[in-house]
């Protein structure tokens, strides 16, 4: 991208990322939108740093609605009126949000990053109220070792992020005595699962297949019984022909969709276990793997903070890295693995979301002389709320008001929208130094990118861990 985010590629051709920006949504439009033909300027006054800041809202809405989805489910079925209110504040954020991208409303620099900057406290709220309705209907997490690749019997196996939905169908499968014939077993973001006190009664809930969304063509290919995808990171039929192969056991759950696969309709999971009792045990899946999930942010504080503490004012745990995030495939993200095994013995690793798939097959035990775990998963990547909290305890704790005083390093991967409104939730409270990747961002141009550089400190990644982070891996 532009100046401290790389150099721009060269090309030969014209790129839509290269023009200035692109707006259409009006009558005024030129033609071809506002943009098209390299105007820095739209027809209504709108420059292309303000259309790309709007871009960047609308992007940042659409991570926020996932979560408020997800947090809307359990507040249903809990009841929390406190709960109710919080949803309506985020929804007001949400709706004038969208208002002030409309044509000829806003067109103040520092109004848009104010705009913003309530969508990421929008973010903070709805993503610590969806942590504590998970743990009010499920249980606080604690560390688990879960099987990684080892299934028998009948089997369904559930991707995505809906807790809410794996526990209705859990329980169906209970309720008809089926317990003992049919296994369910989660895949991606659905891992941190078996952290839960109220899923893991369910003895049927077994293991976890495969590692982050991607892979699911394989693994799905592989798998002889059903497949249920219950949230976004599902892979069309158009993206790989691997999909013909189950898109007949292939089921989907509430907004998520696939021509082809069967829909899950008001909650009747009798058609998924039925089919599922239908096809054959599973087979070829027979490793003897495991890694662990269930370090929620609360169960850490409570397990290892008093001890976390003593170790930093012991000198025995310098440092903690947050590396975590979206992944997506490419060789570009082993950096993420890379720095990880880099890190040093006293130094802990809090990791969340799909990218700790990128090296949660290592065992990296304890900070010496301590008997507190180097690595910690906080959950799914709606649990990320959960590392600022941890930050926020420590910093208070030792007398710290600035929590980038801390001996924090951060290294994140993005692929989509929810990264977009975490990131944008960590810099409204603040949060500075973090390095994203492993590409820039294509919608932001060299005023934003400036104006995050200047504010925050947020730098890309450069495929060079030591490079970038060369000073805190060697203390």
């Amino acid at each position: 991208m532009f100046g401290l985010f790389g150099k721009k590629e060269e090309t030969t051709k014209k790129q839509a990322c290269d023009l200035p920006f692109l707006c259409w949504q009006c009558e005024m439009s030129a033609p071809g939108g506002c943009g098209s033909h390299g105007e820095s300027k739209g027809v209504c006054g709108k420059t292309a740093t303000k259309s790309r800041l709007q871009d960047l809202m609308i992007y940042g809405l659409k991570g926020l609605s996932a979560y408020r989805e997800h947090a809307n489910e359990l507040v249903q079925e809990v009841g929390d009126e406190e709960a109710r209110k919080t949803l309506k504040e985020v929804d007001d954020v949400n709706s004038e949000t969208l208002y002030f991208t409309l044509t000829n409303v806003n067109f103040n620099f520092d109004e848009h990053i104010a705009q913003l900057m309530k969508v990421g406290q929008a973010g903070v709220k709805v993503m610590n109220l969806l942590s504590d309705m998970h743990t009010k209907a499920l249980g606080i997490p604690t560390p688990v070792e879960v099987t990684q690749n080892k299934a028998e019997g009948k089997g369904i196996l559930v991707s995505g992020h809906n807790l809410d939905m794996l526990e209705k169908l859990l329980k169906r499968i209970e309720e008809r005595g089926l317990s003992d014939k049919i296994n369910v077993y989660t895949h991606s973001e659905m891992l941190p699962a078996h952290g839960y006190p109220h899923l893991r009664k369910f003895k049927n809930l077994k293991g976890n297949i495969g590692k982050a969304w991607f892979d699911q063509t394989d693994v799905f290919s592989k798998w002889q019984g059903t497949c249920v995808v219950n949230t976004n990171c599902i892979v069309p039929p158009e993206k790989s022909p691997k999909v013909k192969n189950y898109i007949d056991r292939l089921y989907t759950y509430k907004i998520t969709g696939v021509e082809g696969a069967k829909k899950i309709e008001n909650d009747n999971f009798d058609p998924l276990i039925d089919h599922t009792l239908s096809l054959p045990d599973i087979t070829g899946f027979d490793s003897d793997e495991k890694i662990v999930t269930g370090h929620h942010y609360k169960t850490v504080l409570e397990a290892f903070g008093p001890k976390v503490l003593d170790a930093i004012k012991e000198g025995k745990l310098k440092r903690v890295w947050v590396i975590a995030g979206c992944d997506a495939p490419g060789r570009k993200r082993n950096y993420y693995r890379e720095l990880a095994l880099a890190v040093p013995k006293d130094h802990i690793i809090i990791t969340s979301s799909c990218g700790k798939f990128r090296f949660n097959d290592v065992d990296f035990g304890t900070v010496p002389g301590t008997d507190i775990p180097r690595y910690i998963d906080l959950g799914q990547c709606n649990d990320s709320n959960g590392a600022v909290h941890i930050a926020m305890t420590v910093a208070q704790a030792l007398g710290i008001e600035d929590i980038n005083e801390l001996p924090v390093s951060i290294a994140l991967m993005w692929m989509e929208q929810k990264a977009i409104i975490i990131l944008l939730a960590l810099l409204s409270l603040g949060v500075k130094d973090i390095y994203i990747g492993p590409n820039a961002p294509q919608f932001a141009n060299e005023d934003i990118v400036n104006f995050l550089v200047e504010n925050f400190n947020l730098g890309v990644i450069s495929g060079d861990i030591h490079k970038d982070f060369g000073k805190e891996l060697a203390s």
